[in-house]
């Protein structure tokens, strides 16, 4: 897909069908994309950017930049800590590959305007994440 980039030091994140599968995400939420970057890190890189840029001393799954001015249009990066997804997956009992999909979904939407801060929020955006994991992780497994 192009103006996609991922960018892992892990060697387990299928690049390819992580490709195919945010091509199938942003179809289905009828998204444009100028440019996305998926960064995949460790836990350690992703506790330095949220000290940095968000001011928390801590290390998280998911950091988003949102460049783009438009909710239907995707411009962004995304930060995941694989090592952060690979314990969320063992605490949720799903597979890794699925917890990144979930993570990338979850990124995407707040990109276009989601937010989890409230609990009727958080509610909207994790029905939205279901849907869409339920619909497309074929695609990953």
């Amino acid at each position: 897909m192009k103006n996609l980039r991922i960018y892992s030091s892990d060697k387990n994140i299928p690049k390819k069908k992580l490709h195919q599968f945010v091509k199938l995400i942003l179809g289905d939420l009828e998204l444009s994309l100028a440019s996305l970057e998926l960064n995949f890190i460790n836990s350690k890189k992703i506790r330095e950017i949220n000290k940095h840029y968000l001011s928390h001393d801590y290390s998280t799954d998911i950091i988003t930049f949102n460049y783009s001015e438009k909710e239907s249009l995707i411009d962004g990066e995304i930060f995941i800590s694989y090592q952060d997804a690979a314990e969320n997956a063992r605490k949720y009992k799903v597979k890794y590959i699925e917890e990144i999909g979930r993570l990338i979904v979850h990124g995407i939407l707040h990109l276009i305007g989601y937010d989890d801060l409230t609990p009727d929020k958080r509610k909207k955006m994790k029905n939205q994440e279901n849907r869409l994991i339920k619909k497309y992780k074929f695609i990953l497994l």
